[in-house]
């Protein structure tokens, strides 16, 4: 296991691959978002954006210009009062954020892999009157979405690191499971 000072190998196509995974996590939840905030396409942008960088398209502003788009929808819906459709605009915003993971052997790095799929089940979890078993049986999909290129990558960073609340608790959930 890498220490806190380490770098990693870490190629553009193994990026777009984690980007892709991301994506693959979070778009069901887009449609939580959407049906709390019609018209609201911010969530849905980032999504299609860092698709487009997972299938080739370069890595430029405009990932991150969604990824904070999509992080003021997560943070207006909150304030709202919405925290399902929260949850699910932090999904599409941690999609862009994927397509900058950096190649430090950090566990904090450990989110822009597992943080859209964590997201998601936080978002179907609280739709669901805040039911355990839901975020559960999301958090299984999420390891059956993987491939072992992203699997491989996972593995070269440590372990996904403790807090993060709730959150926090399905991305470890999910990165024991995937290093399993």
């Amino acid at each position: 296991m890498a220490d806190d000072t380490a770098t990693i190998d870490l190629t553009l196509s193994e990026l777009r691959q984690v980007t892709g995974y991301t994506v693959a996590c979070a778009q069901p939840a887009l449609a939580i978002f959407e049906a709390e905030c019609p018209g609201d396409e911010r969530a849905g942008a980032a999504l299609d954006t860092a698709q487009a960088f997972a299938d080739g398209a370069d890595r430029t502003k405009l990932l991150r210009d969604h990824a904070f788009a999509a992080h003021r929808a997560a943070q207006e819906t909150r304030d709202a009062g919405r925290p399902a459709a929260s949850e699910a605009a932090r999904a599409s915003a941690d999609c862009c954020g994927a397509a900058y993971l950096h190649p430090l052997a950090k566990a904090t790095q450990v989110k822009h892999i597992l943080g859209a799929a964590a997201h998601t089940a936080r978002a179907f979890e609280l739709a669901a009157g805040d039911d355990p078993a839901v975020a559960a049986g999301y958090v299984a999909r999420a390891r059956d979405l993987v491939d072992p290129v992203v699997v491989d990558v996972l593995r070269r960073y440590p372990p996904a690191p403790s807090g993060g609340g709730r959150v926090g608790e399905l991305i470890r959930q999910l990165d024991a499971l995937l290093r399993a």
